[in-house]
């Protein structure tokens, strides 16, 4: 397993995005930019990929460790540092009550002037 895999694996499980990426690079004092990021996390047959090294990877894990548990000076616990990574998306959809249902919209579309058939191809028992 490379290095490119372990951060991609650790980017998806604490839902991190190229910007926190960064933020927590920078408290270690490492700047990276997120054009270089993109190229770690691209496909190993891409051309702009790009070999994640040990220092980046070591950088990003005791930021991750500063991030998450924060400095002795001031401790916080993971659930906190976790819970301000995920930022839910606004729901912007239409709530059902103003919406009718599928069935009733059917009925309004169907002819109801129409008599039922009678099928003249019908077996005789």
């Amino acid at each position: 397993m490379t290095n490119n895999d372990i951060f991609k694996k650790l980017r998806v499980a604490l839902m991190l995005r190229d910007d926190n990426i960064v933020e927590i690079l920078q408290l270690v004092d490492f700047n990276i930019s997120k054009s270089e990021l993109g190229a770690f996390f691209r496909n190993e047959d891409h051309p702009k990929y790009m070999e994640c090294g040990d220092q980046v990877l070591r950088n990003f894990l005791n930021g991750l460790v500063i991030h998450l548990r924060g400095t002795k000076e001031n401790p916080k616990t993971p659930a906190e540092a976790l819970a301000s990574n995920f930022k839910p998306k606004p729901i912007t959809s239409v709530s059902k009550s103003k919406r009718p249902d599928f069935k009733t919209q059917q009925r309004k579309k169907m002819n109801n002037d129409l008599s039922p058939v009678k099928y003249k191809n019908k077996k005789k028992s």
